[in-house]
């Protein structure tokens, strides 16, 4: 039995190391670049391109194709990445072994990432700027594409600055002035005053706008002025305005440094950016920041519940027939479909709590609601009540160990019940009710089912916590890495596109998880060893 019982425990070790390598080695491959291959397709091909006898891309997958006739011939085909979905109408491309000519990796070819319709794979042309035209072989080529690229960026940020923060203020105030009018029409006060100050105040908000406006559009139409003309694989030219590049690079003269240094750089743009094109570009900023958040609201509503309950069951009630079957239904709460939970807390904290305060301190805002629709607390809340059973359980088991001559020795030093349980018993039961925490949040960050009832979106154009007073925004929607891989999974419109950017989201999530749970062993060891001698 020993032998049989290990083995089966290194059949389950080897499935968790295969399934973290398979994740760790797909999404890395992200942000590795890979060599552009052209490939020369023999005479009538089924793989050409508008009719063209020449492709160019990334090798992705090689595999064999079986064709379905009486020998069962197998065939070794090529998948290739050919970008320039705006101008095939497609990313992905099956080439057979068979159909192709010969191969060559070609140092001019470049692969440019855009704001949209993906990667742009091509052979520069020409520049055209403001009237000149800077053909690719000129002296400083290189130079002056990757400075007016540069300088398109710093253009981008520019808009979004105008338009997010200094647009989005203006918009704001605009709302607050509209609601705090409605708010005094509802309470019945005079409004005849407030209404003139409110229309001057607007117009002048209205002349900031339409100036922040008519300069966010200028620096728009000069996104669209510098051309760079590209050629394809197939042979077609195409103006792409250098507005719509974010950075460019020759992958097949990259060195091995400069292949590390992309790496990392496209590591970092993944995590630091927003996403783009369905979630299928980008990076995944907002949804790192909102699963954080939301564990952590998770973890401050379920420990205080999990172990007030924990000590009355424990330390207060009297152990019968009522405090069995209570102890019976937390633990069978904790074996109901998340989903269960999701439809309870859509039901009662979005539609009746949510809404009960919308029609106490938001009267002004209704129809429109404000905390009666989903957002993060109520996400937090939901994921808090399908957890709290395990941080119950974890703290009962955790009082019932600290030793009785501890308690005893409390007691006969004067202290009361509730002493002794504050000052004796909880210390000790400390790592235990992290125990409980930690399984708790490996659980919660992880759901979504739950979460896709109570505040979850696919893009949450603002934060939860920012600059913007109150600072912390419960009643917004937020993003979530478990439901961005659901997403790009099941819901993306290249679903070939998006398999890297699931594997490394998956990644992601598992390391976020890591980390919060090594956090919490951390402090639950330390307090363990403080605690040795009086609790174990």
């Amino acid at each position: 039995m020993v032998w049989f019982s290990g083995m089966w425990l290194a059949i389950g070790l080897l499935m968790i190391v295969t399934l973290l390598f398979v994740i760790v080695r797909n999404g890395l491959s992200l942000f590795w670049p890979s060599q552009v291959v052209q490939i020369e397709l023999v005479e009538g091909s089924s793989a050409a391109i508008q009719g063209a006898s020449t492709l160019a891309g990334e090798v992705r997958k090689r595999q064999d194709k079986r064709v379905l006739d009486a020998e069962g011939e197998v065939i070794p085909e090529l998948q290739l990445f050919v970008g320039n979905r705006d101008a095939y109408g497609f990313g992905f491309r099956y080439v057979d072994q068979s159909d192709i000519a010969g191969q060559t990796y070609p140092n001019e070819i470049i692969v440019a990432e855009r704001v949209e319709y993906g990667d742009l794979i091509g052979y520069p042309v020409a520049l055209k700027v403001d009237g000149e035209v800077i053909t690719a072989d000129a002296p400083g080529f290189r130079e002056r594409l990757k400075a007016l690229v540069a300088e398109s960026n710093r253009r981008r940020h520019e808009i979004e600055e105008i338009e997010k923060k200094k647009i989005g203020a203006i918009n704001q105030e605009m709302q607050k002035l509209k609601l705090s009018l409605r708010k005094a029409e509802l309470s019945g006060l005079p409004v005849d005053d407030l209404r003139h100050s409110i229309d001057a105040r607007t117009a002048t908000l209205q002349a900031d706008y339409e100036t922040l406006a008519k300069e966010a559009s200028t620096l728009r139409a000069a996104q669209k002025t510098d051309l760079l003309v590209c050629r394809l694989a197939t042979g077609a030219e195409r103006e792409i305005p250098l507005g719509d590049l974010i950075h460019f690079y020759h992958p097949n003269e990259l060195s091995y440094p400069g292949r590390v240094a992309h790496f990392f750089g496209g590591v970092w743009s993944f995590l630091s950016e927003d996403p783009r094109e369905a979630n299928t570009e980008g990076g995944v900023f907002p949804a790192i920041f909102g699963t954080f958040v939301m564990t952590l609201l998770m973890s401050m509503v379920v420990v205080p519940f999990g172990v007030v309950a924990a000590i009355y069951l424990r330390e207060y009630s009297k152990q019968g027939p009522l405090v069995r079957a209570v102890r019976i239904a937390v633990n069978n709460l904790a074996g109901v479909p998340s989903i269960v939970f999701g439809v309870f807390g859509l039901g009662f904290f979005v539609y009746l709590v949510g809404g009960s305060i919308d029609s106490l301190f938001y009267p002004e805002r209704l129809p429109t609601p404000t905390f009666g629709t989903g957002g993060i607390i109520w996400a937090a809340l939901t994921l808090a009540l399908m957890t709290v059973p395990v941080v119950i359980v974890s703290t009962e088991e955790a009082l019932a160990a600290v030793s009785r001559g501890a308690r005893e020795a409390s007691l006969a030093s004067g202290a009361s019940k509730w002493q002794t349980i504050r000052h004796i018993v909880l210390p000790a039961s400390v790592p235990g009710i992290i125990t409980g925490l930690v399984l708790s949040m490996a659980r919660g960050a992880g759901e979504v089912a739950p979460l896709m009832l109570v505040g979850v979106v696919k893009l949450a154009p603002t934060l939860p916590i920012d600059g913007e007073f109150p600072f912390v925004h419960l009643e917004r929607k937020f993003m979530h890495l478990g439901f961005h891989i659901y997403d790009l999974g099941f819901q993306s419109p290249d679903s070939e596109a998006a398999k890297p950017m699931v594997f490394a989201t998956t990644l992601l999530l598992i390391a976020l998880v890591v980390v919060l749970n090594a956090a919490a062993i951390i402090l639950r060891e330390r307090l363990r060893r403080k605690y040795a001698s009086s609790a174990f």
